[in-house]
């Protein structure tokens, strides 16, 4: 539950602090007085959007705090738990907005993201105002609180898994069956492309090589002359270098007939002479194989064409081609047993289909029976509130065919809708079609009675429960209210005097012009100041002693006021 709410530099909030007790907590006070805001700071911390516009004039950031009391509360362990957050037995929320527009969210001290608060906040308090009256309204959340009301969460959990792995399963088979639709064109193009590449016999490095021999062909006048200049100037022509070397080889010879002292090695000469010799012969024979074949070069660039192609339409090296083949071989392996896949999957979503639809029919059975339940439970709620002629119902849509496997959706195989009749003869009508604003208000409430054991959000907010309502209903609202509390802390904003006395504790929002500017403030009230707020909310600005006395006696029938020497314990300031 909400123990404390903490508002700072919001609207015209300078500083307000609010300890609530749990129970029923009621909020009065004069139009505009500022309770509208204090609901508006309360749905800031449960995720709602934020504007600059909050900030109060002069102030650079609006600051709200809560404190809830946690204790015992799982689904809020759990999803802290889930977004990576200590837990414990209280649990802090903050949320600061800039003047520039920037937000901040705070959990237990530590900052976190929106959407974290959001879920948070989804089960610690419930808002029940204009909005709750359009979900009502709304006949797709109709299913949800049937389902709520009959504890079948549970049983939808284990449907909606169901549900979720037989979509799967279709979706996987809609794919399968799409790319057998496409098989024969898809499987002759591939054969084509795997036909092309093995029929091109493309070997590693062929390209390359095919280059090099281009290169060779293409100047093979300019080659066969230096080779030719080279083997001449070794060998062949007058004066050439191996002739001088022998020349020189045996002028050394001679010099060591008559000095062996000398230094010079004829045999290192001689080695030179013959490794020249080979290599002049070598460019002899190199020259004669050059020869230049037009045929040979045309047909280099029609192949080195052909691989370029082939590279556009399969990869940028041969490497790349080669790989392909292997993956298009693959896939017509694949195409191969796809029969056999659509097949498999075709039983495994009949054999799920059964299942799901005796889970189904299950869950539209328990729902029937929570219906009856429901529309006896509403009425009699309704009923007690002066609506003694209502008539309340729960209509399912007409049922499928039997074994309709294309009627279910996540929540099964029902269309719920409530239907109303608030006057005798009328016919029942769609609730949007006929309730007023002070029946919503009324059929809201019943709803959350009827609800009151169901839901793990810890407090409930009512805003605008008493719109369109007034004498004995409102007594009776009051007396729903406190029937609520006592499985939910409840705070109620009311104007009705009727339905103030119920509360278990009572707060007065007032606005206050400090210096130059306004404030809104709260006041924990005591049981004299209470018994003068209700006389106030009774007559309006003058409180005479018989409204005092009005407002005595219906206190008392309400069980909750205790005169000043009753009280053990006074009333205080927040």
């Amino acid at each position: 539950m909400l123990t404390d709410l903490s508002i700072r530099n919001f609207a015209i909030i300078d500083e307000l602090h609010v300890s609530f007790t749990g129970g029923l907590n009621m909020l009065s006070g004069e139009t505009g007085a500022g309770k509208s805001i204090i609901i508006g700071a309360m749905s800031l911390l449960l995720g709602d959007r934020a504007s600059s516009d909050l900030v109060r004039s002069s102030a650079d950031s609006a600051v709200v705090e809560a404190l809830f009391d946690v204790r015992g509360n799982k689904e809020v362990q759990a999803r802290l738990e889930e977004g990576g957050m200590a837990g414990g037995d209280e649990l802090l929320l903050k949320r600061v907005v800039s003047r520039e527009g920037r937000n901040k969210v705070y959990i237990n001290g530590s900052q976190a993201t929106l959407g974290m608060l959001a879920s948070l906040g989804e089960v610690l308090v419930n808002i029940c105002g204009q909005r709750e009256h359009q979900i009502l309204l709304d006949a797709d959340n109709h299913i949800d609180i049937l389902d709520a009301f009959g504890g079948l969460m549970p049983f939808r959990n284990e449907f909606l898994a169901l549900y979720t792995d037989w979509q799967g399963l279709k979706k996987k088979l809609g794919g399968l069956e799409a790319k057998n639709n496409e098989k024969l064109e898809r499987e002759e193009l591939l054969r084509f492309q795997r036909d092309e590449i093995e029929k091109s016999d493309v070997r590693v490095g062929e390209d390359a090589a095919l280059q090099d021999e281009k290169r060779i062909l293409a100047n093979a006048q300019r080659l066969d002359e230096c080779a030719g200049r080279a083997h001449d100037a070794l060998y062949a022509a007058e004066g050439s270098v191996l002739e001088r070397l022998r020349s020189i080889i045996d002028d050394i010879k001679e010099v060591r007939k008559i000095d062996p002292g000398l230094k010079v090695s004829e045999e290192e000469i001689e080695s030179a002479f013959f490794t020249l010799e080979d290599s002049a012969f070598s460019l002899r024979d190199y020259a004669k194989g050059i020869t230049f074949d037009p045929a040979r070069l045309e047909a280099i660039d029609d192949r080195l064409a052909f691989l370029g192609r082939l590279k556009r339409k399969y990869g940028a090296a041969i490497e790349d081609i080669l790989k392909k083949k292997r993956e298009i071989a693959a896939e017509l392996e694949g195409i191969a047993g796809l029969g056999e896949e659509i097949a498999r999957v075709s039983e495994e979503i009949a054999r799920r289909e059964e299942g799901l639809l005796e889970k189904a029919e299950g869950l539209s059975a328990r729902r029937r029976e929570a219906a009856g339940v429901l529309k006896g439970t509403i009425e009699e709620e309704i009923h007690s509130m002066r609506m003694a002629d209502t008539v309340f119902e729960v209509r399912f849509a007409a049922p499928p065919g039997e074994g309709d496997i294309s009627s279910l959706n996540p929540k099964g195989m029902d269309e719920v809708e409530f239907y109303l009749s608030t006057n005798v003869g009328e016919d029942l009508m769609p609730l949007n079609r006929i309730a007023s604003g002070g029946e919503l208000s009324r059929i809201v409430l019943a709803m959350k009675k009827a609800l009151a054991g169901s839901g793990a959000v810890g407090t409930v907010v009512f805003d605008e429960v008493d719109s369109g309502i007034g004498g004995a209903v409102a007594e009776v609202v009051g007396k729903k209210l406190r029937d609520v509390s006592r499985h939910h802390q409840v705070i109620c904003i009311t104007h009705l005097p009727q339905i103030a006395c119920f509360g278990d504790a009572h707060f007065r929002v007032t606005k206050r012009v400090q210096g130059e500017r306004t404030n809104a403030g709260v006041d924990l009230l005591s049981e004299e100041e209470r018994l003068d707020e209700i006389a106030r909310m009774l007559s309006g600005v003058e409180i005479t002693e018989k409204t005092r006395q009005h407002a005595s006696e219906m206190l008392h029938m309400s069980g909750r006021y205790r005169s000043a020497d009753e009280a053990k314990e006074g009333g205080g300031r927040c």
